[in-house]
């Protein structure tokens, strides 16, 4: 129980330090939400007058009369109650509603193709390490190269190849725009069409590094005595390599998964800006290029919720599983 609230302890303060570095670094970037926000309302012709500047700087939370500490005190006071804000680039849409509309489409898309990069990586780097010496060992200086591309020069060179040049895929966007969004065959069609090369480009710059990490572990594993004792048994080698050498050599992949999934909601910038793909990723861009304080308050909490709790939840399973490293916590 002890190494269980030491553990919780400690991310509670690492969530507290992610807040208060999430309050003021935005802050320190130059210019002024409401002054974008005053020049915004200037080309629809709208009032900004002292009196309208000083009321968009109380909505905001910022740029106004009160000492930064009391900025602080009011935007933990916010998070307590769950406001996050309004947000400047989609003025007057609250923050939380901004989020809410674009984390489905990068969650969906960035964990889905994490999750089939995992699976094919740890899947053919358990092929490779149990047949090492073979050709198959070329795939892994194959995809290695695949992952060391630059990620938007890959993501162009498919948008080239695939969507300019043979057209099986589309240019841009997340679904026809059509299509009403909802939960229509047709909506969900469209979405899967659009999502795919966005999905293909994630899955080929990832997969190296979780085929490279289980062959590693699939070679070292085959050392071990556990999977000679199996072998002098006459078991099949198939039945060897599953149940004995890659049911161990996966251990450390399955925890770098793990604290992957964190990072899922903070979606990829880049892919979605090469297909213009309405995430989470060109939200946190788009915040950044408005000076737009809350929303990137909003999308970098969330983030930081995330990775934290995926990094807890490994942590403690690893306490469950392996009593090794409650032993080692209690000794220090």
């Amino acid at each position: 129980m002890g190494y269980h609230l030491r553990k919780v302890a400690f991310y509670l303060a690492a969530l507290w330090a992610a807040v208060t570095l999430n309050f003021v670094i935005p802050r320190l970037l130059p210019g002024n939400p409401v002054d974008i926000l005053m020049a915004k309302l200037q080309q629809r012709g709208g009032s900004v007058d002292p009196a309208a500047r000083q009321a968009y700087e109380t909505l905001l939370g910022t740029g106004g009369r009160e000492s930064f500490a009391v900025e602080y005190l009011a935007y933990l006071g916010n998070l307590a109650r769950g406001d996050l804000g309004v947000s400047v680039s989609a003025f007057p849409a609250k923050v939380s509603d901004v989020i809410g509309d674009s984390l489905p489409w990068t969650v969906v898309l960035v964990g889905l193709a994490t999750l089939i990069s995992f699976v094919l990586g740890v899947g053919l780097g358990a092929l490779v390490g149990w047949k090492r010496g073979t050709w198959l060992d070329s795939l892994v200086p194959a995809t290695t190269m695949l992952s060391a591309v630059p990620y938007f020069w890959l993501a162009l060179i498919l948008v080239a190849l695939l969507s300019s040049g043979l057209g099986w895929f589309p240019l841009n966007g997340g679904y026809d725009v059509v299509l009403d969004p909802g939960w229509s065959p047709e909506f969900l069609g469209s979405a899967l069409y659009h999502g795919t090369l966005p999905a293909l480009t994630i899955v080929i710059s990832s997969v190296g590094g979780w085929l490279l990490g289980m062959r590693n572990m699939m070679v070292s594993a085959m050392s071990e005595d556990y999977v000679l004792t199996a072998r002098a048994k006459g078991l099949t080698g198939s039945r060897v390599m599953v149940r004995y050498a890659a049911r161990n050599a996966v251990l450390p992949s399955v925890a770098g998964f793990a604290i992957s999934l964190g990072f899922v909601v903070s979606g990829s910038i880049v892919t979605e800006q090469v297909f213009s793909y309405p995430g989470i990723g060109s939200k946190l861009l788009q915040a950044v290029q408005n000076n737009d304080y809350a929303l990137m308050q909003g999308i970098f909490l969330v983030i930081t919720i995330a990775v934290l709790g995926a990094n807890l939840l490994v942590d403690l399973l690893y306490g469950l599983i392996d009593a090794r490293t409650r032993d080692r916590s209690t000794v220090s």
